[in-house]
């Protein structure tokens, strides 16, 4: 018993040794495992994924940890599931079984929106490259525009793992973020009667089933003609909606939605925060990626409102500009933006279905893009 606890106090006294002597990255990312543990619970900031985040950066900063070794647990988390992608993809299937495109079938011209909403990714790049990051690590960083954890992990473990750990806690920051670092642009960039006009609402759906079941198969040939690399990304989220659509696989669709999302998102939480040991996180690129992160996400939102704007004038003043910041693809959260700030102006207005349009809309435009890049990259023979 003696021999069990004197054993003890020196593994103690080694842990704190070792932890206050070379591992003062350590004891920093300690301290933001903290925050994002705090921020899940107490804020409630994207939880599902930021506590395991969380929580697996602090088992992988804990003195002489070995869960990043070769047989470890966070090692095997990564390597079964990052490395090899399946993770973002199995979300993917996920995200589609729960999106509705209707709104986007019964407005087609929205999707320019979310094309609008990428313009961010593309700035994000070119600064990326001006600041000496290589061609590769540029586009992950520029991905973090589309404000879409599962493509910037996706596009980031294959082409610049080592800088996962920064760009995807950077995503889903700012993916919870919209709500604050939107409106203050939207405001800034239209005037009170343009944040009060009132758009038609639908009073039936007008997209038939039919439409609605060859949508996904329709957007995935194209996708797999225009840009191949992109296939794995689109083709998961329109098989899962494709799914959906075809009302014969409700236990597939339901599991897709829940039980497969629910523990792969566990996973991929516990993985990515393994990514985030102290004196590989803790770099001048890591406040970099953080800060081209945020010149992404406001340039989205902007583009989409000047969009919103042009439209609004072409159609005679029939589409309220706040919309357009939906063209992100942080779904539905910006949607819900749009709708709060029109409501804002207008007790009576509701901009909910048209901003879901244009979120949709953003969700394919956010896929379209990294795969369009992916695309260059090979074409370039980069990759």
């Amino acid at each position: 018993m003696i021999e069990c606890l004197i054993s003890g106090l020196c593994g103690l006294s080694l842990g704190v040794t070792h932890l206050f002597t070379n591992g003062l990255p350590n004891v920093v990312m300690l301290a933001i495992a903290g925050v994002l543990i705090w921020l899940a619970i107490k804020k409630g900031v994207e939880p599902l994924l930021l506590l395991p985040i969380g929580f697996g950066c602090l088992l992988v900063n804990m003195p002489l940890s070995d869960l990043m070794d070769k047989g470890g647990l966070l090692r095997f988390l990564y390597d079964f599931g990052i490395a090899t992608e399946i993770f973002p993809l199995l979300i993917f299937i996920g995200i589609g079984a729960m999106t509705d495109f209707t709104p986007l079938l019964e407005n087609p011209k929205i999707l320019l929106f979310g094309a609008a909403g990428q313009f961010g990714i593309f700035l994000t790049l070119l600064l990326a490259l001006a600041l000496g990051f290589s061609e590769l690590e540029a586009v992950c960083i520029g991905v973090i525009g589309a404000c879409d954890g599962p493509t910037a992990i996706y596009v980031t473990a294959q082409y610049a793992p080592q800088l996962l750990g920064a760009v995807s806690v950077a995503a889903y920051s700012y993916m919870s973020l919209v709500p604050i670092i939107q409106p203050p642009i939207m405001h800034a960039l239209t005037n009170s009667k343009e944040r009060a006009i009132r758009m038609e609402i639908p009073k039936q759906a007008t997209v038939s089933p039919t439409t609605r079941l060859l949508f996904p198969v329709v957007v995935t040939v194209i996708t797999g003609l225009i840009a191949p690399k992109g296939l794995p990304l689109m083709g998961t989220i329109m098989l899962g909606n494709f799914m959906k659509e075809s009302g014969v696989v409700s236990r597939l669709t339901g599991a897709s939605e829940n039980e497969i999302a629910n523990i792969v998102t566990l996973f991929l939480g516990l993985a990515i925060g393994g990514t985030m040991e102290g004196h590989t996180f803790l770099k001048t690129t890591t406040l970099a990626i953080f800060g081209l992160g945020f010149i992404a996400i406001c340039a989205d939102t902007a583009a989409g409102v000047l969009l919103g704007k042009l439209m609004c004038v072409l159609t005679g003043g029939k589409i309220n500009p706040l919309i357009g910041a939906a063209g992100i693809s942080a779904y539905p959260m910006a949607a819900r933006v749009v709708q709060v700030q029109g409501q804002r102006y207008d007790k009576r207005n509701y901009l909910l279905m048209h901003a879901m349009g244009a979120n949709t809309g953003g969700q394919i435009g956010s896929v379209m893009a990294a795969a369009m890049m992916l695309a260059v990259l090979k074409g370039l023979g980069m990759i």
